[in-house]
């Protein structure tokens, strides 16, 4: 991995993430745990600047009918994007390279580099450019109800076909760009893939801060599109720190290239049904009400907070391992690292989802609660997020679990288990919208998400063995234990709060809950991992900030 310089906090927070991983002081325990670092860092400045993405929008356009035009076009780019460049990025690319560069050399590795962003590149064009043809059409198949609560379905109808055509050069960007973070990755080069989301969204920040007031919504998309540029150019310099040699061939006969086109086959199929998941909130949300799109779209944004600083980071970090460790056969370092990644990730995702949970009206009320973003708004992204909070565990460990399929190369088994849980998500939304609103559709993702989390444990446990001597359900139940005892105290502490007649609805109010609730939360999470989970806690210790 390239050598980066890294201010002294950075660094503190790697060495405590790396005792927190490290067992018996193996290299590559070492290794995935300085890299999950970085990207951690990545995923958490990239993160927040989302979450500040979020408050500049929210400040623009609170939750109007035209920003849900906004979220309905966003939608089709995105899905262009996932199922070329997104497919192959993850559970295709990165095993076949990480084989072919060992066993044939890093000609021939650089080789398949080269032919598989060039396809990536050409069908990502082609995709984007009949889609933009189709936009009429397909758009409005994406909302249906769109415009119909305050009586604009053909303005807002109309600016959502504007906006898809402008947003769809961000995937021709992103296809050329997320090859090269797939290359980098692989090369085990984290620091330009990390640094690349941020671009991205201080683009879209800008947008909304600079733009907006005179474009509207259009400012917005034009920020993704530049942001889409930034998100490419910001890879290149890496590139060439990593040794990479671009040659101008695609060659669908190579053996390769098919293989990785095999792999990608089922991914596709998977990323499709977990975009079906994104576009059944934005469908069903269009019944509800124009203003409900733009809430359910802030709340999930938010809940994916803790799931990319947590999940994402030590999955990336964590997947070239588990393929070079696959691909020479070492089944025991294999079990070992992805049960040891799990584990990192659930010691911190369950507290954060429980924690989300009891602060997620404070914390919508502090961060978004200004300009165009009222008190009703508040209400309504705070009563989705609540329930999005239940599934954070659930999203975060699956980012673990399917690539420990993917490494094996085994697409087909992650991909069904996620076409069952979208269907599942599909039925669940259906019936919950309904009577529930949000808070309905909210409940499906939750629900489903750890459905699939559980599902995918016991599958890969079977492929790869046990957890390890005690199991998992054991050192769940004592994380569990300890995540109870915290939300207790913290609902107490709520109460105390509003027994003092504090203003809980002022952003003052807000912002005291969020610290005095979450810091008492955090110390007795602490306090009782001490107790309760004895070896995870002394590992933990050296990560936590005090």
């Amino acid at each position: 991995m390239a050598s980066e310089p890294r201010p002294g906090g950075a660094r503190t927070a790697l060495g405590g993430f790396r005792r927190f991983l490290q067992r018996g002081g193996t290299q590559t325990t070492t290794s995935i745990v300085g890299a999950a670092g970085i990207v951690a860092l990545g995923f958490l400045g990239s993160r927040l600047l989302g979450l500040l993405r979020s408050v500049a929008i929210a400040d623009a356009f609170g939750t109007d009918p035209e920003l849900g035009a906004y979220w309905v076009a966003f939608r089709l780019p995105d899905l262009v994007f996932q199922l070329l460049a997104g497919a192959t990025l993850s559970a295709a690319f990165i095993p076949v390279f990480a084989r072919v560069t060992m066993h044939q050399g890093p000609d021939r590795g650089w080789l398949l580099a080269s032919r598989v962003l060039n396809l990536v590149s050409v069908a990502t064009v082609v995709v984007a450019v009949v889609a933009f043809i189709l936009a009429p059409w397909l758009v409005p198949l994406l909302a249906p109800g769109l415009g119909e609560t305050s009586g604009r379905e053909a303005e807002l109808e109309e600016l959502a076909v504007e906006l898809t055509r402008l947003m769809l050069l961000s995937p021709i960007f992103f296809g050329v760009s997320g090859m090269l973070m797939g290359i980098l990755n692989a090369r085990q080069h984290f620091v330009a893939p990390a640094l690349a989301p941020m671009v991205y969204n201080l683009s879209i920040i800008l947008g909304a801060v600079f733009l907006a007031e005179r474009w509207g919504v259009h400012g917005l998309a034009w920020g993704v599109v530049i942001g889409s540029a930034g998100h490419l150019v910001v890879q290149l310099p890496a590139l060439r720190s990593v040794g990479m040699r671009w040659a101008p061939s695609i060659d669908l006969g190579s053996e390769a290239v098919r293989e990785v086109l095999r792999l990608m086959g089922p991914r596709v199929i998977g990323l499709g049904a977990s975009q079906v998941n994104f576009l059944v909130l934005v469908f069903f949300a269009s019944f509800v009400s124009d203003e409900a799109i733009s809430g359910v779209n802030y709340a999930f944004l938010m809940m994916m907070l803790p799931v990319g600083v947590v999940g994402m980071a030590v999955a990336t970090a964590a997947f070239p391992t588990f393929s070079e460790q696959a691909a020479a056969g070492r089944l025991d370092a294999l079990r070992n690292t992805v049960w040891r990644s799990l584990r990192a990730v659930l010691f911190l995702a369950v507290p954060a989802s429980a924690g989300l949970v009891v602060l997620a009206e404070p914390t919508v009320r502090l961060l978004l609660e200004r300009g165009a973003f009222d008190i009703g708004s508040t209400e309504l992204v705070a009563d989705a997020l609540m329930i999005f909070g239940l599934g954070v565990f659930g999203h975060a460990g699956i980012e673990i679990l399917s690539r420990g399929f993917y490494a094996l190369e085994d697409t087909r088994t992650p991909v069904q288990i996620a076409v069952m849980a979208m269907l599942l998500n599909v039925g669940l939304a259906f019936t919950l919208v309904g009577p529930f609103e949000l808070q309905g559709l909210a409940a499906a993702a939750s629900i489903t998400a750890v459905l699939e989390f559980l599902v995918l444990v016991s599958l890969l446990r079977g492929r790869i063995g046990g957890f390890d001597r005690r199991g998992l359900g054991d050192f769940a139940l004592r994380l569990g234990l300890a995540t109870a005892v915290m939300v207790q105290v913290m609902v107490v502490m709520r109460l105390f709060l509003g027994a003092l007649d504090v203003d809980l609805e002022s952003i003052a109010g807000a912002l005291l809950v969020v610290v005095a609730v979450g810091s008492t939360g955090l110390l007795t999470f602490v306090a009782a991992a001490v107790t309760l989970l004895g070896d995870e806690y002394r590992q933990a210790r050296g990560a936590l900030p005090f």
